[in-house]
């Protein structure tokens, strides 16, 4: 086995290859592994992709996020970017271009979702960071990033349930989240 210093863990996880049907992601050196979504998942991610106007933005699903300084590789639900400044190609978008980012929790997801996504968004200074939580039925809008590294967090943060709109400003958008469903028999958790 060969050891690999921190510079070269991203390059190192480029080459990785996950198995069919698992989302593989570098967390803060820790690279994570999850199984397909879940059906309710997959509708809210739908339901929202329909609702960002496509003359504006581009909601695109699965893309690598590069954020610098970090030892990290995220691989958001949903990454909104402006048309005009995506690159011609590649895997990697560089987190100055994303205006925002979706996370859509699973039954497995609340923490990396709730405080490690949090944290390594805000370190890449993206806008706005909303956690669709079918959970606990609620969306978390995560606005003004601030401070570097482990310690970087947003400052603002608002709770709405399912059921009311989400306002984004930066997309210039309300999000209906009426259509949201919900996961059922899974356990409360206790984020944000």
């Amino acid at each position: 086995m060969t050891a690999v210093d921190e510079r070269g863990l991203a390059e190192c996880f480029d080459k990785f290859e996950p198995p069919e049907g698992v989302k593989a992601e570098l967390l803060r050196g820790v690279i994570m592994m999850m199984a397909s979504p879940d059906l309710v998942h997959n509708l809210i991610a739908l339901h929202t992709q329909r609702q960002i106007p496509l003359e504006r933005w581009y909601p695109i699903q699965t893309q690598d996020v590069g954020i610098a300084g970090e030892d990290s590789v995220p691989v958001p639900d949903l990454v909104v970017a402006a048309p005009d400044v995506l690159p011609d190609s590649g895997h990697l978008l560089p987190s100055e271009l994303v205006t925002a980012v979706v996370e859509i929790v699973s039954k497995s997801s609340a923490h990396n979702d709730y405080v490690v996504k949090r944290s390594i968004y805000a370190a890449g200074r993206i806008s706005t960071y909303l956690v669709i939580d079918p959970i606990m039925a609620q969306c978390v809008r995560l606005t003004k990033p601030s401070g570097q590294g482990e310690d970087a967090d947003y400052l603002s943060q608002e709770i709405t349930k399912f059921g009311d709109p989400v306002r984004l400003e930066a997309l210039g958008i309300e999000l209906d989240t009426s259509e949201f469903g919900t996961l059922p028999n899974v356990r409360p958790h206790r984020y944000p």
